[in-house]
C-alpha cells in the first residue's frame, strides 16, 4: 500500500523508486492524504522522512492492511498460487554465494513472486526500512523485529599444500601468531580475533597478516595462491577441497559456532510469500550441511 511504502522510506526519492512512479506524484498524494485526515503524517526534513505521532499509528495500521491485501489476493489467487513482492537483504558475500542462487531457484517455481535482492558489504538494522526480510550472520537485539535462526555455521582454518610448504603447520592456536593470517572485513566485530573450542571452554587468537579484503572469494583465492591462511565455513570450502587443506589434526581448529539469523520485521505478520521463502531457505541450508 502507499503509505506503508512511504512510512518506511527514508526519502520520497526512495518511495517513488519502490512505487515506480515519479517524486511529484509520491508528494502530491501524500499531501491529498494529510489534507483529508487534518493532520501531518510526515516531518519533512532535508535529511529523511520523519513520521509524526498521527503518522506512526496510520503507519501501524497501513502496515497490518497491507498483509492482509497481499494474504487476500494470495487466497484468491488460481490454486492458492503464492503471490507478491518480497524485499530481502544480505551481505555480499552470503547473498553471492548462498540466497542469490536460493532467489533464482525460487522464483522459478514461484513464478508470481517478485524478490528484490539487495546485498551491501555489511549489514545492518531493518527496522524502519523497506526491506521484509535480512538474512545476515549474528545476533540482532531490536526489539522491533522478530529473529529466527536458521542453522550453525562452523568455520575450520584452511592453506594451500604450497604456503604450508614454505612456512610449516600450526600446530595449536597460538601458533597462529607466527603465520600470515588473511583477514575477512566481512559483517560485524572484532575480524583479526579468531575464536577456537566452544563456548563452555574458548580460545580467543588474535592472528596478524600483511592481506586483508572486505570479500570472501578475494581471500579465498589468496588463500589458494598460497598467500596465508584464511578461516571460512566449512560449506565455502568445498568447491577448493583440491586446492587447500585443513592445516592440522585434531579439534582445535573447530571456531565456536556461529549462526545465521533471519530478521523479520515484527510490526505486521509476515506475508506467506515471505514465510515461504524463510522456510525454504532453512530448509535448503539443513539440507546442504550448513550445520
Amino acid at each position: 500500500m502507499f503509505f506503508d511504502v512511504v512510512a518506511k522510506a527514508s526519502s520520497l526519492t526512495e518511495a517513488a523508486r519502490e512505487l515506480g512512479v515519479s517524486v511529484s506524484s509520491v508528494s502530491k498524494r501524500l499531501t491529498r492524504i494529510e489534507r483529508r485526515l487534518g493532520v501531518h503524517l510526515i516531518q519533512r526534513t532535508t535529511r529523511r522522512l520523519a513520521l509524526t505521532t498521527e503518522g506512526e499509528r496510520y503507519a501501524a495500521g497501513a502496515a497490518v492492511i497491507a498483509v492482509e491485501l497481499a494474504g487476500l489476493e494470495e487466497s484468491l489467487s488460481e490454486h492458492g498460487e503464492l503471490v507478491g513482492r518480497i524485499r530481502v537483504h544480505s551481505t555480499m558475500g552470503l547473498g553471492r554465494a548462498h540466497i542469490a542462487p536460493l532467489v533464482a531457484d525460487f522464483c522459478t517455481q514461484r513464478r508470481r513472486v517478485q524478490v528484490d535482492l539487495e546485498l551491501s558489504p555489511l549489514p545492518f538494522n531493518i527496522a524502519d526500512t523497506t526491506f521484509d526480510i535480512a538474512i545476515r550472520v549474528g545476533s540482532l537485539e531490536d526489539s522491533r523485529l522478530t529473529v529466527k535462526r536458521l542453522f550453525h555455521s562452523r568455520r575450520v582454518v584452511c592453506a594451500a599444500p604450497s604456503y604450508l610448504d614454505r612456512y610449516g603447520t600450526p600446530r595449536e592456536p597460538k601458533d597462529l601468531q607466527h603465520h600470515n593470517c588473511i583477514v575477512l572485513r566481512q559483517d560485524e566485530g572484532d575480524y583479526a580475533l579468531w575464536r577456537f573450542g566452544t563456548d563452555a571452554d574458548e580460545t580467543a587468537i588474535r592472528v596478524s597478516g600483511n592481506l586483508s579484503c572486505n570479500d570472501g572469494e578475494v581471500t579465498t583465492r589468496w588463500c589458494v595462491e598460497g598467500q596465508g591462511l584464511i578461516i571460512v565455513t566449512l560449506v565455502d570450502i568445498r568447491k577448493q577441497r583440491s586446492a587447500v587443506v585443513f592445516p592440522t589434526e585434531g579439534g582445535w581448529v573447530w571456531l565456536s559456532a556461529r549462526t545465521e539469523f533471519c530478521c523479520v520485521s515484527s510490526a505486521f505478520p509476515q506475508p506467506d510469500a515471505g514465510r515461504v521463502f524463510v522456510d525454504r531457505w532453512s530448509s535448503r541450508a539443513k539440507n546442504r550441511g550448513m550445520n
